[in-house]
């Protein structure tokens, strides 16, 4: 691609082209990793095994992820000139009756779609657009906007949709200086943890003296329960690149990495593809636009630490190294990558970058709020009905997000917290649902931003045990460099391990506290920095429960093994399968095959065995 002429040329000629196929049934599978995991990939071969055994001339596509992972596999239809129409569940037995019904006869199978729609003939009217969507109203999808809508396979439809626009903007109508200049008024805040302003970062490395600069995008996603950069990464790889774009062009880069974990195959399987469509188009290489910018890119896989999420620690993985962090300063924009000025973003903000050109400063920070403009990408998982991809503007709070989009606790269970910010932040009480989604709200509740994780719990989750599972994880991630993350972790865990198995005692909670307030001061990286925050959130909202562990020695949700009540047996559910009879390590379990069993209280050693094997969930505590 020569100059921006061509790409607008190019650009008009594919939406002429896309208007055309209009002309024909469109049948689009979703096919994320999500997807894929559910049975997408037996679905989309179902779709091609029927339309070409029926012979049908139906153009078949797939898209990344739709953002309603609890319906996948997602399947939509378009006929010409009607809506789009998405089913959910669809197994490879549905295939042919939605072709059959929907394709061939244009009505819909009501049962199989995401919405219900008036009896009736088919008509635009009727059905709900996706912003329409319970699941969608409250959104607005700025990263978003295309995933689940283009082939993240294919360069022309991202073209189409406006692709490469905002580069063209940025190289050819805009100095590096401007272009600083507009994200800083945007407002855009790093999408990965703690918010640093984007525009500023890129400004301090844009003004270090250097001959070689690198730009690199952190991928290297580990939050348990996260799953935003990878759902980009394989919905709308050209986004980011673009982002990328602009962000070196900006910086002044001629060289970037884009650093992801090797755990997603399909995400790096997309991102190589699309570095090759783009660099068959000149949208990398030599005199990109014709502005006289250069810029390559490549590829990094990451080994699956998640201290390589810090980015000296990723820095040094890319230089061949063991990815451990160093003291700050020097930054990365004074000495980063090779000692080189180094600017670091995460999958999200890049993403933002192209849609902040094409809007504008103003268009831009007119979403969300003075301070947090623009969106946010959650991963919504847990105890929620709607566990799925969303992105809302700044702001809005988590009662919305919860109750309005995710549907609220599953069969109208009462919520008791949410986690947000992954393992890095903290623990959100249900009297806390209104407080907004924005930097400061969650930073003056003990919580984070962090990459985006937000795990829904319900009245049968113990936070003591929450606390542990997240101080778990990083107690294993730390890299063991310094003292406090290393030892301090450790012994904070043996706390937890010693309260969950009934063995707690007096002055521990004090301990905890002073520890983790010793290890998020002294820590080197934010990996220990923040590995407390589940603990100490926990303990401020949620201190009944570790004390009913300590003084009463009871789990109130029945959760930690070794405490509360006995197990028991329901005997109208009891089968009388003998499972638990086996699994029990201490024969308290008897009773007769085919007949109700029954559990000795006072041999009940309070493991759980038994109501892990129960096939038809008859065993509980204290039932």
């Amino acid at each position: 691609m020569k100059n921006a002429a061509e790409l607008r040329e190019l650009r008009t000629a594919l939406q002429q082209q896309a208007q055309n196929g209009r002309a024909k049934p469109r049948i689009v599978v979703g096919m994320g990793t999500c997807g894929i995991a559910a049975g997408a990939k037996d679905v989309f071969n179902a779709v091609v095994q029927e339309v070409e055994s029926r012979r049908l001339d139906v153009v078949v596509a797939q898209t990344g992820c739709i953002g309603m992972c609890q319906r996948e596999p997602l399947l939509d239809v378009e006929l010409p000139g009607g809506p789009r129409v998405t089913y959910g569940n669809v197994a490879v037995k549905d295939v042919p009756r939605i072709i059959a019904s929907h394709v061939l006869n244009g009505s819909i199978v009501e049962e199989l779609a995401v919405a219900q729609f008036p009896a009736g003939e088919l008509r635009a009217e009727n059905v709900p657009s996706y912003d329409e969507l319970d699941f969608y109203r409250k959104q607005r999808r700025l990263a978003l906007a295309n995933c689940g809508r283009i082939d993240p396979e294919n360069i022309e439809e991202y073209i189409a949709a406006g692709g490469y626009e905002a580069c063209v903007k940025a190289l050819t109508e805009m100095t590096p200086e401007e272009v600083i200049a507009e994200v800083k008024r945007a407002g855009l805040r790093g999408r990965g943890g703690a918010g640093f302003p984007t525009g500023l970062k890129w400004e301090l490395t844009r003004q270090t003296p250097s001959t070689k600069k690198y730009i690199i995008c952190n991928a290297d996603e580990g939050d348990p329960g996260a799953f935003m950069d990878r759902s980009l990464l394989e919905g709308d790889p050209h986004r980011v690149i673009e982002g990328m774009i602009i962000g070196a062009y900006a910086i002044g880069a001629d060289e970037g990495y884009i650093y992801v974990r090797a755990e997603y195959p399909l995400a790096i399987k997309r991102l190589e593809l699309a570095l090759q469509q783009a660099r068959e188009r000149g949208f990398l290489g030599e005199d990109i636009f014709g502005s006289g910018f250069s810029f390559n890119l490549q590829i990094k896989k990451g080994a699956g630490a998640f201290v390589c999420g810090e980015e000296t620690a990723l820095m040094a993985s890319i230089e061949g190294k063991r990815g451990m962090p160093r003291p700050k300063p020097p930054f990365p924009s004074q000495s980063g990558l090779w000692g080189k000025p180094t600017n670091i973003n995460n999958v999200e903000t890049f993403a933002n970058v192209p849609e902040l050109i094409r809007l504008g400063a103003a268009g831009f920070s007119s979403i969300g709020t003075q301070g947090s403009t623009g969106t946010k990408v959650f991963a919504l998982t847990g105890k929620i009905a709607n566990t799925g991809l969303v992105e809302v503007p700044m702001g809005l709070s988590l009662r919305e997000v919860i109750y309005d989009i995710g549907g609220g606790v599953p069969g109208g269970g009462q919520l008791k917290a949410v986690q947000i910010g992954g393992p890095s932040g903290g623990c959100i009480p249900a009297e806390l649902l209104d407080l907004p989604i924005d930097y400061e709200s969650l930073r003056s509740v003990g919580a984070m931003m962090g990459s985006g994780g937000m795990v829904v719990m319900d009245q049968s989750t113990c936070m003591v045990d929450v606390a542990r599972f997240f101080l778990r994880f990083t107690q294993h991630e730390s890299c063991g460099k310094c003292t406090s993350c290393r030892e301090g972790t450790k012994r904070m865990l043996e706390i937890l391990d010693r309260i969950c198995s009934g063995e707690g005692r007096e002055g521990d909670l004090e301990l905890l506290e002073e520890l983790g307030h010793h290890i998020r001061d002294t820590s080197l990286c934010q990996l220990g920095g923040s590995a407390p925050n589940p603990v100490l959130s926990t303990l401020q909202y949620f201190r009944a429960e570790y004390e009913a562990h300590i003084k009463d020695k009871r789990c109130p949700a029945n959760v930690c093994a070794g405490m509360g009540a006995p197990f028991a047996i329901d005997g109208q559910l009891c089968i009388g399968c003998g499972l638990c009879i086996r699994a029990c390590p201490v024969g308290a379990v008897s009773g007769e095959r085919r007949k109700p069993h029954s559990i000795d209280p006072e041999a009940c050693i309070l493991c759980g065995a038994c109501a892990a094997k129960c096939p038809v969930h008859a065993i509980a505590q204290g039932a």
